[in-house]
């Protein structure tokens, strides 16, 4: 059994609770290691560090903490294979998206973010009134709340413009996937990264992420997770006027024109499947024009039957588990609702039992529902599973009313060979990220965030680094010559 312990201050340090959390192999369904339940206390002792180590922290040149991003950086890569084995053990994926994927994703994280804070935010404006320039300044001590779905990869995604702007950051990774966040800390302090500016809080969201949120030294909260935590911490952070950005859930709509490129039923089977479904970008309802619906119901589902289902550590595996349990019980429950509201299950539908030491794993059949109308539950909730729902389409007007009928506005892909279609349909989706005929090709210069529920604020490049900033401006008399 591994167990691992909070990291303060540099050092691991036990927890002021004595009580701990069972942390579990998605493709085997046994636990293999804990963690502590945090409590309030711990969150206070990491504001302890995290404001003492903030003045030399924030006063060093951005030059120099653009440096110690890069050396984090290049220690990860050091260690790569221990993240992707660490990753897969912790939730189930396949050791070939891990090395394809998350990790070099985490890697260019830190290192565009070292590169992005030495490109100044502060400007300078003279000849209408003055002198004026302005100051883009570190909060202070910051709060980083990642979910179990892409544990290091989103950690690093939040932590590296955080750390990059000046600021000390308490991290609260999910307690499903706490792991890795450890092993990231672990890999700071072999390196010396300096005490105190990186700290890791492991517990649950109830204890920890709510001490961390009501926390009044933390002067802004970064989280990515469900809407309904979403909107907790959203009433919690205006009462204290903190500052906040809130990545939430999606139900995203893939519209496929008659007129598609080919490769658009291999796109979509990645975009509506790829970790199993659980990213908050995947394709969940497909909206195809009617007169190809048939051609592309055949070919999609007939190419997924034939993809891989199996354990991480074998090569051809294409999908991995679903994560937890109660997942797991989710997905299932959506799939009974699904036949519930008159859909047909086109394949799928059913949970898998693996030979061998996966047989306790929580895999699900990837699943396919035509027939349901987009007022159902099962078109309006998220799922956040390997399932999708298929939707035939008239016109390009009735695309975009179906695309736009859901209460969150996360992202969207247009399948098309016309560009002016596509870009009139793109203006006038209901999302903060459009895809015309590809998915998850993201320069990471760009605003990444969503409308409605889906979210609140953006991340990515000087966005990113923005948040984690104050603004000020100074003016400075100049008297006419």
């Amino acid at each position: 059994m591994n167990r691992i312990e909070h990291w303060i201050d540099g050092n691991s340090r036990a927890s002021h609770s004595s009580l701990r959390l069972s942390v579990a192999d998605p493709s085997t369904g046994q636990d293999y290691a804990d963690c502590p339940r945090g409590d309030s206390k711990d969150v206070d002792d990491a504001v302890d560090a995290a404001q003492s180590a903030f003045p030399t922290w924030s006063k060093m040149k951005p030059s120099e903490r653009a440096a110690w991003l890069n050396r984090l950086a290049d220690a990860v890569e050091a260690r790569f294979e221990d993240f992707v084995q660490c990753e897969s053990r912790d939730t189930g994926k396949p050791l070939t998206l891990l090395r394809a994927v998350e990790i070099p994703r985490t890697i260019a994280n830190f290192r565009f973010f070292a590169a992005q804070c030495q490109i100044t935010l502060d400007q300078a404006f003279h000849g209408e009134a003055g002198m004026n320039y302005t100051l883009h300044q570190p909060l202070g001590t910051v709060g980083v709340i990642s979910p179990w779905n892409l544990p290091l990869y989103l950690l690093s995604w939040k932590l590296a413009p955080a750390l990059a702007a000046g600021n000390c950051v308490i991290a609260k990774p999910s307690e499903i996937t706490p792991m890795s966040a450890n092993l990231l800390a672990e890999t700071a302090q072999a390196i010396g990264f300096p005490a105190g500016v990186l700290n890791i809080v492991q517990g649950a969201g109830d204890t920890v992420g709510a001490a961390l949120v009501a926390h009044p030294s933390v002067k802004a909260i970064s989280f990515t997770g469900s809407t309904k935590i979403g909107g907790q911490i959203a009433l919690e952070c205006a009462r204290q006027f903190k500052k906040i950005t809130l990545e939430m859930g999606g139900k995203n709509p893939a519209v496929v024109f008659a007129d598609a490129p080919d490769d658009a039923v291999s796109e979509l089977l990645r975009a509506s499947f790829q970790n199993s479904g659980q990213i908050c970008l995947c394709s969940s309802r497909l909206l195809i024009e009617r007169s190809r619906y048939e051609a592309f119901k055949r070919d999609f589902v007939a190419r997924l039957k034939t993809m891989a289902i199996g354990a991480p550590d074998d090569p051809t595996t294409q999908f991995g588990p679903v994560m937890s349990k109660t997942h797991f019980d989710k997905v299932m429950s959506y799939i009974d609702l699904a036949r519930q509201e008159g859909g047909t299950v086109l394949c799928g539908g059913e949970a898998l039992t693996l030979p061998g030491g996966n047989a306790g794993g929580w895999y699900i059949a990837p699943t396919v529902i035509e027939g349901l109308p987009m007022a159902s539950r099962f078109c309006q909730e998220e799922i956040f599973g390997p399932v999708v729902s298929l939707h035939a389409f008239d016109a390009e007007a009735e695309a975009l009313t179906l695309a736009n009928e859901s209460r969150y506005g996360l992202a969207a892909s247009l399948w098309t060979r016309d560009l002016a279609r596509a870009h009139r349909m793109a203006s006038h989706l209901e999302t903060g990220i459009v895809w015309i005929n590809t998915w998850m090709q993201r320069d990471l210069r760009t605003p990444f965030g969503g409308m409605k529920q889906s979210g609140f604020g953006r991340e990515g490049g000087l966005d990113a680094i923005k948040f984690f900033t104050e603004p000020k401006t100074v003016s400075l008399g100049i008297p006419d010559v």
